[in-house]
């Protein structure tokens, strides 16, 4: 016979709190790291991060995400992996001096937002249904 293990209630405010936590540090092992530009034979510039940087950042995500989905606290994890992707590159980008930066960070806002809303519903439609208890007798 399996067990399940139940870890009960468990509060939205701490889980969308860890999860910021959890992807402004992902954000800084994947891509905080990386600040040059590569030129290119031809002149052009590309960078300064490489398309597999962010995949592994998003796959990062998304084990806690879904966890939190799963959990039935989807806006926790909306709201924390947002804010701390947001704050992470807020806080990356902010010395750049054309300013230009805070259109790179409220696109990373509304990218995150929507991605993991968009996962917490996947998940959430996934979810198996609990069954209802049977009245009678």
């Amino acid at each position: 016979m399996r067990r399940r293990i139940d870890l009960g209630p468990v509060s939205p405010l701490p889980v969308a709190l860890a999860l910021a936590l959890t992807a402004a540090a992902a954000w800084a092992a994947w891509l905080g790291w990386d600040q040059h530009r590569d030129v290119q034979p031809d002149g052009t510039e590309t960078g300064p991060y490489e398309a597999w940087q962010v995949i592994g950042l998003g796959l990062i995500l998304l084990v806690p995400v879904c966890w939190a989905a799963y959990r039935g606290l989807a806006a926790s994890a909306v709201a924390g992996v947002t804010a701390g992707l947001t704050c992470a590159a807020f806080y990356d980008w902010s010395d750049d001096a054309s300013g230009l930066f805070v259109i790179g960070v409220g696109m990373v806002m509304v990218g995150s937002l929507a991605v993991t809303a968009g996962v917490c519903a996947l998940i959430g439609a996934l979810k198996p249904k609990t069954p209802t208890a049977r009245r009678g007798g």
